[in-house]
């Protein structure tokens, strides 16, 4: 099945939100990811960090869907992108050596 990958970057706007506001999206995307997990989707969620582990890199999705449409479909359920909270991409992926997702 085609892998996708969608990554993101905070908004300038997001980044001027308190914390406490962008926690609680950063919840309700991870509880979107663990009910798309629940349903049976094959994806891995993750932000990137620094050598230092600090976060601030963006996000990074891999999902497994039948088509770019079907995949476009969920990611557009994202609330961090139903809020406008991120710029994003989603891009399928033809891996060429390795197999991350078996």
């Amino acid at each position: 099945m085609p892998l996708f990958v969608k990554t993101e970057n905070f908004t300038k706007a997001t980044l001027n939100l308190p914390i406490e506001v962008r926690g609680k999206f950063l919840a309700d995307h991870k509880h979107w990811a663990e009910n798309l997990r629940k349903q049976g989707k094959i994806l891995s969620s993750g932000y990137l960090v620094n050598q230092n582990k600090e976060p601030g890199g963006g996000g990074y999705l891999v999902l497994q869907a039948n088509s770019f449409k079907e995949a476009l479909s969920v990611i557009k359920k994202d609330p961090m992108i139903k809020n406008n909270l991120v710029c994003w991409q989603l891009n399928e992926w033809i891996p060429i050596a390795g197999n991350l997702l078996n």
